[in-house]
């Protein structure tokens, strides 16, 4: 998976996480991928939330340790 940009939210808690990701993808191309690493659990709700009310693809979501991954391609 070819990742354009990756943004670290670990220890933000709702909602900072979304606004940086936000903030992020409006500064991409379409088509493009934004890895988001975070540790705040409500980020995999909010995330799916996020992707269906803007539009943009929620390619994956992991857990890997105390961190949540979440990858998301801007529409």
């Amino acid at each position: 998976m070819d990742i354009h940009k990756e943004i670290d939210t670990r220890g933000l808690n709702c909602p900072l996480p979304i606004l940086k990701a936000k903030k992020a993808l409006s500064d991409m191309a379409s088509g493009q991928l934004l890895k988001v690493v975070a540790t705040d659990s409500g980020s995999l709700r909010d995330f799916q939330a996020f992707a269906k009310q803007t539009g943009n693809e929620l390619v994956e979501q992991q857990t890997v340790d105390e961190e949540f991954i979440h990858i998301l391609r801007r529409r």
